[in-house]
């Protein structure tokens, strides 16, 4: 199973060296791919890691507030998107949070350097071995072993190392997305209020049972012959528990059946409202 690790700028460059030893430790059966590391000398560097892009099962994309915008990150990534499915493409976190991305590195899986994030990732990478993958367990003890060496790694290396000056999200950035997030629950929370509604229908029309249904509609018939107003039938039908929507359509029928039968019969009755 091949890992490609995607870099840019110094920062990202020693973390995605310390990632790329780590990951090997943890799950043997992997292959990680970084270009500091694996073109050789002489070689088309361009060409090569074209190559390589097309050949992994796994992503992992090195991010920090200097390098999430700069193009050559946002090359491989999309060459990345092109070769294998979203959910094996990982932003991993260096020094900003989810918030600082847009798209596309937005839409990606974020992990962050702490124990709880590092361990779905090795688990979504044990994932693609297929046959070879690990036992959750024997992956759970690997992790154990190599993890306090990785944090304190990381740690150093990100101390030493300069804060970049990074450009920040726009606000208005901030506020649309915002903005989207707030629509998009609002369509969520309409969406299970109309799926409440139409179970509470299907209950009401299950309590309503066929025999008192038949009841109710032969005394609407004889209401009607008394020329009792269409109107104070609904109501009637609808006040005794007949479902609103029963009571509407079987009504309406009834009423258009005895005016196709006898023209004019229907006139005794009140029009719909």
């Amino acid at each position: 199973m091949k890992v490609f690790i995607s870099w840019s700028g110094e920062k990202s460059r020693i973390v995605a060296d310390l990632m790329s030893v780590w990951i090997k430790c943890v799950i043997q059966a992997s292959e990680p791919w970084i270009s500091t590391k694996h073109i050789d000398r002489g070689a088309l560097w361009f060409s090569e890691i074209n190559d390589k892009l097309r050949d992994v099962s796994v992503g992992i994309v090195c991010l920090t507030m200097e390098n999430k915008d700069r193009p050559w990150i946002l090359f491989e990534t999309g060459a990345l998107a092109k070769g294998i499915s979203s959910n094996r493409i990982c932003t991993f976190l260096i020094d900003l949070e989810p918030g600082d991305l847009t798209d596309p590195l937005a839409q990606f899986n974020h992990t962050k350097a702490n124990r709880s994030d590092m361990f779905e990732l090795v688990k979504t990478l044990n994932a693609c071995l297929d046959e070879r993958r690990l036992d959750d367990a024997v992956l759970l003890r690997a992790f154990d072993v190599y993890w306090p060496s990785f944090e304190k790694d990381f740690t150093e290396a990100v101390s030493f190392l300069p804060v970049a000056d990074a450009k920040k999200r726009p606000q208005n950035d901030v506020l649309m997305e915002i903005l989207d997030t707030t629509r998009g629950l609002s369509r969520r929370i309409g969406a299970l209020e109309i799926n409440s509604l139409n179970a509470a229908s299907s209950i009401e029309v299950s309590k309503f049972t066929r025999g008192r249904s038949l009841a109710l509609k032969n005394q609407a018939r004889n209401m009607m012959n008394l020329g009792i107003p269409t109107t104070d039938i609904r109501r009637f039908l609808i006040e005794q528990g007949m479902p609103t929507i029963e009571a509407y359509s079987w009504l309406n029928r009834v009423v258009t059946e005895a005016a196709e039968r006898s023209p004019g019969a229907g006139d005794d009755f009140e029009g719909e409202s």
